[in-house]
């Protein structure tokens, strides 16, 4: 279906961390920290349609195990924008899922942003980028980085972004388990964690990049699964780096100029666990 003065279709891209360092704790409870996020070419598929006169949010999600209510992070960002733009028409979402949640991939967040942009290009309301993103920062704080469309360095607890596109593109896998990990859980347990005896936690250069993730520390202690398969993926000759997205599910493989990333996935389904979810992607 193509866009229409009453309908638009979206693509909300993942993301993944390059590297995650935390600073400490701020005293508004949240974290300090500096990461470097790039977009990635797995995508959730958006259709907004206006719903003239009703002043309603309707989501419709395929994945049953996803809120349609002030919980999902899409539906809430709809709400916001209605209201700020004191616009009287209502919207009904339809949202496709294609990125898995808890992976650390902010599925949720991108949904969230595209809605801002479709709902600023379905109404012609004319916000910059920065008022969308100060929107956004309200719904949480990786969704202002969505808002520009490009890999960027954030600081403060996310929200503060400053678009950075990457020197050049790279091919990743990424492979995900079938449990998911908090976000909140993660930072709450990172000042207390501990490394795991054999495992690798150091900054790994590859590309002209620096890769680390410091909440690696308290994701492992957990899932001694993440760990292991991390190891895994260091030891195989497609893969220059393997690390943790934010934090986590999630472990993303960059691979060498012109290794074969499904065949890499199926060795990790076949040796590691069956289950597992799988997705060779570029940064955008």
């Amino acid at each position: 279906m193509p866009n229409t003065d009453d309908v638009i279709k979206l693509r909300a891209p993942a993301k993944i961390n390059l590297s995650f360092r935390i600073l400490g704790r701020r005293t508004d409870g949240y974290h300090e920290i500096e990461t470097l996020m790039a977009p990635v070419s797995v995508f959730d598929e958006i259709t907004i349609t206006k719903v003239p006169g009703s002043g309603e949010v309707e989501l419709i999600c395929d994945d049953p195990s996803l809120p349609t209510d002030r919980d999902n992070l899409a539906f809430h960002a709809a709400r916001i924008f209605l209201q700020h733009e004191k616009i009287a028409s209502g919207v009904r979402i339809e949202l496709v899922k294609k990125i898995p949640h808890g992976a650390g991939l902010g599925g949720g967040s991108s949904d969230a942003a595209s809605i801002f942009l479709g709902l600023d290009e379905l109404f012609q309301t004319g916000l910059s980028e920065r008022q969308m993103a100060e929107l956004a920062a309200q719904i949480g704080s990786d969704v202002p980085f969505f808002i520009y469309q490009s890999a960027a360095q954030c600081c403060g607890r996310g929200e503060l972004v400053r678009p950075n596109e990457l020197s050049k593109s790279m091919r990743l896998l990424l492979l995900k388990p079938s449990f998911g990990v908090s976000t909140k859980w993660a930072y709450k347990q990172w000042s207390e964690s501990k490394e795991l005896s054999g495992i690798g936690y150091e900054a790994q250069e590859f590309g002209g990049f620096s890769f680390v993730n410091d909440l690696e520390r308290p994701v492992f202690e957990k899932h001694i699964f993440l760990a292991r398969m991390k190891m895994w993926l260091l030891q195989q000759s497609e893969v220059g780096v393997a690390l943790l997205s934010g934090s986590g599910s999630t472990l993303l493989a960059v691979l060498h100029d012109g290794a074969d990333g499904d065949s890499l996935g199926q060795r990790a389904k076949s040796e590691l666990d069956p289950e597992l979810w799988m997705c060779v992607v570029e940064t955008l």
